[in-house]
């Protein structure tokens, strides 16, 4: 437990130590804007996905029209479309020398007023069709695991659907929401690689030019700090959204009667459905292979990218099995002693997942830097030490996944069959083996799909981290892509969201998902919100 905690521990103590000449020069430079930026990005994508994910989970719990049962799992795969390969889809597409504008130019003159989407509003724009699922899938699950009770009697004492959502659903799924948004903001206060294609500045940003640019480490934690203290601030404010209120459901969740839609409603219905999908990952992908089959130069990168593929896979595996490891450790210790104090201690390996990733970066940098302190120049060993910090790094930041999947297996074993297997004269350690192990194996197998679904999307930390002339593919998009080559992007863009959708799509492409695939795929996304 302690090695999950130091990199956020090393972080941390930098904002105790700060130094006047650092804070003094960042803040006659560019830290005001960054401040105002970062907030700026924070509400904005923060209020865009609750928004659109609220309306969608509502839209397809109460309401029925053609397709909704399609809709209510195809709406959760834009998890698979990292936002720094929509980023450049989008801009590729929007961009003064894009084809809207362009067909707009040739249509209504050249002064057509069109919006700059190089703004922090283009950056809302791409962020929040990225992470709404978060919000939607969390959203969902509380419209029918906790409203379907209330919300008739609402209906039966007089109430509207409209009034009844405002006053009933709404306020019961709160907790939901409040957890939902916490971790798009976290999200959102980690990327700086989809903020850069917009050319906006935000505080991870700066981290990473005064890291990679300057290699001024003293600077780069104390921001670190910085992006650390907005990220406790985020969660005490979604602890607050929250409230003190404590609402349960009984019996086993379903949905809310659904109201069928005729007419211009139900089209309207899935004229939304379908411009969500269309514009968060249908679009991509298909502009996408537009460029990976009009544009023959890109074919002869094929090689390297599925060498860069494999990095990526190398990582994801290695990071998965480690963190499954930790996490039967820790759930399976902590379950086994019985005792509250320990079970706490336990629950610090999902702290990770609460903080952004340029803060666990940092922090494991700062470790391989003592590490490789008296290794001299050798560059094997700064190579070994850079991969696997960057393997450890990756385990920080998601073994709240791994716990998450593992601790809800373990829940399933009942009292009663440890006993029995003590009075069959088990050992302790036999208990470990022959029962808990055993029986956490699914909730361990969907958590290690989960770690490296997230590991092979990721960019901040490998960016980060990796040691020089090491390549995963969605490095390579960042970039192909931070230097306009949209085309040269396709194939590395194309293979990691390809990649990722295969497992996403076998969780969620079934309605009523077997209950440890659920309980996994919901403490994925409510595990910012309790760390």
């Amino acid at each position: 437990m302690a090695l999950i905690v130091t990199p956020i521990v090393i972080v941390g103590l930098g904002a105790f130590s700060p130094s006047a000449d650092v804070w003094r020069q960042l803040w006659e430079g560019p830290l005001p804007e960054m401040l105002w930026t970062t907030v700026a990005l924070l509400v904005l994508v923060g209020g865009g996905t609750i928004v659109l994910g609220t309306a969608l989970a509502w839209l397809t719990t109460a309401f029925d029209f053609p397709g909704r049962r399609w809709f209510t799992w195809a709406l959760m795969l834009p998890l698979a479309m990292p936002a720094y390969i929509l980023g450049f889809v989008f801009l590729a597409l929007f961009d003064f020398a894009g084809p809207v504008q362009t067909a707009m130019r040739s249509i209504f003159g050249t002064n057509v007023w069109f919006p700059d989407v190089t703004s922090v509003g283009g950056v809302a724009i791409v962020m929040s069709l990225s992470l709404y699922p978060y919000v939607y899938i969390l959203a969902r699950a509380a419209m029918r695991e906790q409203a379907p009770a209330t919300y008739e009697a609402a209906r039966m004492l007089g109430d509207s659907r409209r009034a009844a959502l405002l006053r009933v659903v709404l306020p019961m799924a709160r907790p939901s929401l409040a957890a939902g948004s916490a971790l798009v903001m976290m999200e959102t206060l980690t990327d700086f690689a989809t903020v850069q294609y917009f050319n906006v500045q935000t505080v991870s940003v700066g981290i990473y030019q005064v890291w990679r640019g300057m290699f001024d480490r003293e600077t780069a934690v104390e921001l670190a700090a910085l992006v650390l203290l907005i990220a406790l601030i985020v969660i005490g404010v979604e602890r607050l959204l929250r409230g003190p209120a404590r609402f349960h459901q009984r019996g086993a969740p379903r949905d809310i009667e659904r109201v069928a839609l005729f007419g211009w409603r139900k089209a309207l219905a899935i004229g939304a459905c379908w411009a969500v999908l269309g514009a968060a990952i249908l679009v991509p992908i298909a502009q996408l292979l537009y460029w990976l089959l009009t544009s023959p130069a890109v074919v002869t990168d094929l090689s390297r990218g599925l060498e860069y593929l494999s990095n990526s896979l190398g990582l994801a595996v290695a990071a998965a099995i480690a963190a499954m490891f930790f996490a039967l450790l820790a759930a399976g210790g902590a379950r086994f002693s019985g005792r509250t104090l320990v079970r706490r201690a336990a629950h610090l390996v999902t702290v990770g997942y609460a903080v952004p990733g340029p803060v666990v970066a940092i922090g494991v940098l700062v470790m391989i830097g003592w590490v490789t302190s008296g290794a001299g120049s050798n560059p094997a060993g700064l190579v070994v030490a850079s991969l696997t910090g960057l393997v450890y790094a990756y385990v920080v930041r998601f073994m709240a996944l791994a716990y998450g999947s593992v601790d809800a297996s373990l829940e399933k074993i009942t009292p009663a069959t440890v006993d029995a297997a003590h009075t069959l004269g088990a050992n302790p350690s036999r208990v470990m083996r022959q029962v808990y192990f055993p029986m956490a194996g699914a909730g361990a197998a969907a958590g290690a799909v989960l770690v490296a679904i997230d590991v092979l999307k990721e960019l901040p930390i490998v960016l980060l981290v990796r040691p020089f002339g090491f390549t995963t593919a969605s490095v390579w998009v960042w970039e192909l892509a931070s230097e306009s080559r949209w085309a040269a992007a396709a194939i590395p863009a194309l293979l990691i969201v390809l990649t990722a959708m295969v497992p996403i799509a076998f969780y969620l492409r079934r309605e009523r998902l077997s209950r440890g695939s659920a309980v996994a795929l919901e403490t994925r996304l409510t595990t910012a919100g309790r760390s």
